[in-house]
């Protein structure tokens, strides 16, 4: 996507053209579909690194102003246009600029490595930026470069709600950590994001279909559906970041924590020599090598499969909480949007409600920006219940602030159904670290996924390239810096 990201979700990083390599959103999803080196610690403390620019915009700080933004300045902002669209940040601009004083030039593009690699290049990026969606500049390139500034400062200001506390204390825990490199946070990945997969109600209804707790019980839909002449599982076949949702889904249940975190800590069997990665992926390929994938979803992007998916082509498709976003404008009015977790393999370690779920959407503050403190401010500003709230209205999606959204505003049948599904899971959550730790790895899993779904290889072949991806990361010195309990 969001990897990744809404990773993808424009297009999904993990977060596709979207969010979803993005998603890589994470979302991504991506989503997809959401990174800084030690001498710009330097830039961390009060407003600028040093440099004549930054300190240029400066001014007092104060209580309500730590980072002493002035009045009068400029900011620079990209956002990822993709399935949250963009007009939550404009409306989050003109606000900066009522309460602020500070004006914004203001780009929503999908083309984010197109548009910001030459800037950044030349020394010359922007203050801010949503960095997702498929064509996402990725967050430990920009990291290793030492192109990020670490947001330390932003997360120990006082909060907007509450001065007496810190930012970080008013997130939901856990959500920072997909921003996390080397133990620095260097991206704010702000939307809260669940993965897993999606139905329509009317349509299970009209059926008769019950939403599936166990595998058996999802091909048995998919089997039906297919009686009736209607594809069982559709997904984004251009963009594998989507499928893995589904894979990787089912290695974590399937395994437990563990499982998880063997592939995130490059484990030399994370892959090959793991029960619980075998059984994922041989409960993939079941489905197409039984007929059960929505003719043609293989050849389509995210927004084409999606939209076959919202005329009832198809029963289930793997997306993250974008996808209702941006697919208002195909969605029936009547077609009650559904989010479910992967259904369980026997045997799993976790539950049917565990679904993968954390923050997805990196924001980041480029270490060169010219308006430091402006940015800080900005970010600082993104986590107050006024511009969560905001973004919920425009974007139908919840942000990683705890209770961030006003009980006044009404959810839509999608974003309310991820809401349950995130309570009935309560601590049965994870997230994978990887796409965000290990781009080129993400990026040669996905890549066999497309093999496997295109039936040129077989679950052997898939776990052998995917533990292959898995050895070349650990061979890089730098990965030995990254590592979960």
């Amino acid at each position: 996507m969001g990897s990744t990201s809404a990773a993808h979700h424009g297009a999904e990083g993990s977060e596709g053209v979207g969010r979803r390599d993005l998603i890589k959103r994470s979302a991504a999803l991506g989503l997809i579909s959401v990174p800084t080196m030690s001498f710009l610690s330097a830039c961390a403390s009060g407003g600028g690194d040093g440099d004549s620019d930054n300190n240029s915009n400066e001014g007092k700080t104060s209580k309500s102003n730590p980072f002493g933004a002035e009045k009068g300045g400029k900011l620079d902002v990209v956002i990822f246009k993709g399935g949250y669209g963009d007009d939550y940040a404009k409306a989050w601009e003109s606000d900066f600029q009522k309460k602020a004083g500070i004006t914004s030039t203001h780009t929503g593009t999908q083309e984010i490595t197109g548009k910001l690699q030459p800037r950044f290049n030349a020394g010359n990026p922007p203050d801010i930026v949503d960095d997702s969606g498929a064509q996402q500049i990725k967050i430990d390139v920009l990291y290793k470069n030492g192109q990020l500034l670490d947001l330390a400062p932003v997360l120990d200001a006082p909060s907007v709600d509450d001065p007496s506390k810190k930012v970080r204390d008013m997130i939901i825990p856990g959500t920072l950590d997909a921003g996390m490199q080397e133990g620095k946070i260097v991206a704010l990945n702000y939307i809260y994001t669940v993965w897993g997969l999606w139905y329509s109600g009317k349509l299970f209804k009209e059926k008769g279909w019950e939403e599936p707790k166990t595998w058996a019980d999802f091909l048995t839909v998919c089997q039906d559906a297919k009686k009736q002449g209607i594809g069982g599982l559709a997904h984004q076949g251009k963009y594998p970041y989507y499928i893995n949702v589904a894979i990787m889904d089912l290695i974590a249940k399937t395994g437990g924590l563990d499982a998880m975190k063997a592939i995130d800590n490059l484990d030399p069997k994370a892959f090959v020599g793991s029960d619980a990665a075998q059984a994922g992926v041989e409960a993939i390929y079941e489905v197409v090598e039984k007929g059960l994938l929505m003719p043609g979803t293989n050849g389509l992007t995210h927004t084409e499969s999606q939209t076959r998916w919202n005329q009832y082509k198809a029963a289930f498709i793997t997306c993250g909480s974008w996808l209702e976003n941006e697919q208002l404008k195909q969605t029936p009015a009547d077609f009650d949007m559904k989010f479910m977790p992967m259904p369980l393999l026997p045997d799993s370690k976790l539950p049917f409600e565990a679904i993968r779920a954390g923050s997805g959407e990196p924001f980041i503050i480029p270490a060169k920006a010219k308006n430091l403190p402006g940015a800080k401010e900005f970010m600082r500003r993104m986590l107050s219940k006024e511009w969560s709230t905001l973004f919920a209205k425009e974007a139908n999606s919840l942000t990683i602030l705890k209770d961030g959204v006003d009980p006044g505003v009404k959810l839509r049948p999608g974003t309310q159904s991820t809401v349950e599904a995130s309570k009935a899971a309560g601590d049965n959550t994870f997230r994978y670290l990887y796409p965000e730790w290990y781009s080129e790895m993400d990026v040669a899993i996905q890549n066999a996924s497309n093999e496997l779904m295109a039936k040129r290889i077989q679950p052997k072949e898939w776990l052998k390239r995917a533990q292959a991806a898995v050895d070349k990361a650990a061979k890089d010195p730098a990965s030995k810096k990254n590592h979960r309990d």
